[in-house]
This record gives structure tokens, sequence and C-alpha cells, in this order.
């Protein structure tokens, strides 16, 4: 059977953060802060909105860019939260997630051997995605002493003569960390000189604790060259809805629809009226989570404190990313035994490249409750460590 496998997919590893999942959904009494999920219920007046979408019997294709309705309140979003304005019949396709915009995004714009940074650590999609689209990745390592921000010197030194995209993976998962509006601008620069377009992940945008997330199509002159994607999944609690969209530059979006038409045809209907109460009357939802996410956060912080344990500030999504390199053991390891002799789960920073290694994902999409007994559990497991490490 190997020769009827492609040459280009097989070679590709599996996401590195489903080892775990499989693990713990069968170990009793774990506790798991992997998940990448909001552990909120999508509000109520959404799912009504869906539910009723249902008993009206709306459920056939909607065009394939998705329902007008909702593309023009994508726009009104733009414009209110970024100073943005989409023409929303040229400019703005409804996807199946932000993963779907992903993927069709990078196989619009790249042609064999076209080189696309990904700054690391950062969402898994990005460099799988990119060889499937016939692309080069061509990965940026982020360092902790910069907060894992992306600088122009960095972006400066990765770029050749075959740069085509950069991928700009902020409010980041995994590390949380966030581009604030003097970063956007310098790596800017860079990105004019280089002739680049910009591909940028901003659907945890609405999860930021330390001011409001600025996207670099905001900025003079970027627009014209950005991909913006985002979605309904974190900031609203609509994972399972499945739904995201792109907003760029209309002969970008085009091309985007074309392969969404052959690909997908439409976006889940349901899910798409459900969106347009979500923007419209969704913003106090929003600022009710994300101020228990940021209490979560704050208490992650202090308990990492506490523990002597190396955690940069995050202000962004709702991860952080502590550092465990004392410890003498790969991040792998690491994950490993703690998950075997405490029951906690949690993701290796290699899951998301090999920048990760020596750090953690841990997610605070949990109930505080759930938080204080794993992170009772870890700071017994890191105490014995140190126990051990002493002996030695």
């Amino acid at each position: 059977m190997r020769n009827f496998v492609s040459d280009t997919v097989a070679p590709i590893k599996p996401s590195g953060i489903r080892k775990f999942f499989d693990i713990v959904s069968e170990m009793k009494d774990a506790i798991s802060l992997g998940v990448g999920e909001p552990d909120f219920d999508t509000p109520w007046h959404i799912r009504d909105e869906g539910i009723y979408s249902l008993e009206k019997g709306r459920t056939f294709y909607t065009s394939n860019a998705g329902l007008m309705p909702l593309r023009e309140e994508i726009c009104n979003y733009m414009k209110r939260s970024q100073g943005l304005t989409y023409h929303p019949k040229e400019e703005v396709l409804i996807t199946v997630g932000g993963s779907e915009a992903i993927d069709i995004g990078l196989r619009a714009v790249l042609n064999p051997g076209d080189e696309v940074l990904i700054p690391q650590p950062s969402y898994v999609s990005y460099e799988p995605c990119t060889i499937l689209a016939g692309g080069k990745p061509v990965i940026i390592d982020l360092k902790a002493e910069n907060e894992f921000r992306l600088t122009a010197q960095e972006l400066e030194d990765a770029c050749t003569e075959k740069t085509k995209v950069l991928i700009l993976p902020f409010p980041n998962n995994p590390t949380g960390a966030i581009m604030e509006k003097k970063d956007l601008e310098a790596i800017a620069k860079v990105i004019e000189k280089h002739d680049l377009l910009v591909m940028s992940d901003e659907i945890y945008g609405e999860l930021t604790y330390k001011e409001k997330h600025i996207s670099i199509a905001s900025l003079p002159g970027m627009k014209e060259r950005t991909i913006l994607i985002n979605g309904f999944s974190k900031a609203y609690a609509m994972t399972g809805w499945r739904l995201g969209y792109a907003c760029g530059p209309k002969e970008v979006i085009a091309q985007m629809t074309k392969i969404h038409q052959f690909a997908i045809m439409c976006a889940p209907t349901t899910s798409q009226y459900a969106a347009v109460e979500a923007l419209k009357n969704g913003d106090d939802d929003v600022a009710h989570m994300k101020e228990a996410y940021n209490q979560r956060r704050r208490f992650l912080l202090h308990r990492f404190k506490e523990m002597g344990l190396p955690c940069f500030e995050p202000f962004g999504a709702f991860y952080v990313f502590p550092c465990i390199k004392e410890f003498g053991m790969s991040s792998d390891e690491f994950a490993t035994k703690l998950l075997m002799e405490e029951k906690v789960a949690v993701v290796p920073g290699t899951a998301f490249g090999d920048s990760g290694e020596g750090f953690l994902r841990i997610s605070y999409a949990y109930s505080l409750d759930n938080l204080r007994i794993a992170l009772d559990r870890i700071d017994a497991f890191i105490k014995r460590l140190r126990e051990e490490k002493g002996k030695n």
C-alpha cells in the first residue's frame, strides 16, 4: 500500500498534541491542561439563533463565500475593532474554522518552492499546510528573552529572494505572546522592503490582557498585503461550530473562494446564522470570558512564581509557557513523566516546533478548581524532581 500514499503527505508527522490526550482519555482521575478549547458553553443567545435557524428550515447551502449578512457583520466588526474597511462581497470569505482559511490561503498564493516564514513556537498547522501547498517552510526561532515576539532583525535575517509569505501568529498559541504596535511597525518596514505577503492569524485577537489587540493590517500600507484570518472558536466559545473567515485583497480572496468552492462548497449554514448573532450581540459574553481567563492567568503565574518555575508573563490567548530546562529532561520526557506520576496532562513545547524544547504549554481554559488541583500536583512533582536532583 505504500505505493499508493503521497510522497508529500507520508513524511508529515501527526500533531504532537494528540499523543497525551489519547493517553489521558483512558486514565482515571487524570486532569488535562492541554486542550486549546474554551471551557465555557457557547452563550445561550448564540445557540438559540442556531436552533431558530434549524426550526425555520434554513438547512440549505449558502453561497460559496458565505451568508451576506454574516460577511457584512464581519466588515462591521473589523471597522469598529481595527478601523479596517473591507468589502463584504469581494474581500471576505467564510470558512470551516480558521484552519481551513490558513490551508486555502497558502494554496491560493504559493508556487512550488516559494518560501514561507513561520515564527515558532506556533500553531501546529502552519508548517504542514505550507508543505501541502508546495511551499518551503523557513522557521524563525523566537526567543524567550524577547518574550517570544518576532523582531525586525529576526525577520530581516530570514528573508531571501524566494521569500513570499510571512505567517504572523499573534496573539500566539502556545506561548501567549503578543505583538504591540511598536513591534508591528518595526517588522512592517521589513515586510515592505522585501515585498512580502502577510498571513496574520488573529483567532485570539479578542483575548489580550495588556492592551487592545492591533492587527498589522491596520498599519499604513499593510492592508493590501495581508490575509487576515479569524474565527469564532476562541472568543465566542464556538469550537464545535467550525466557523472562521478570511479578509484580504479581492484578488487573493477570489482564488481562496475558488478552492473553497471545490473542496468545501460552503461553511455550515446553522453556524453562520449563529455567528451573525455572536457578532451583533456577543461583546458582553466575550468580556465575561476574558475576565475569567485573566483571573486564571494571574493565578497560574502566581503559583509558578511560588514554585520557582520560570515563566514570562503572557498577555494573550489562554496559555502559559513555563520553562523546565532546570530538570535536564526534554519537554516530551517531562510531560510523559508528569502524566504517569501525577496524572496531569500538558503539551511539550516541541509539539509547536523545535524552539519549544525546554518549555511546556499549559492551557488555563479550565475552572479554577481544576487548575488548583493540577498545580498542586505539578508542585509536588517538581519538588520531588529537585529532591532527586539534590541527592545526585
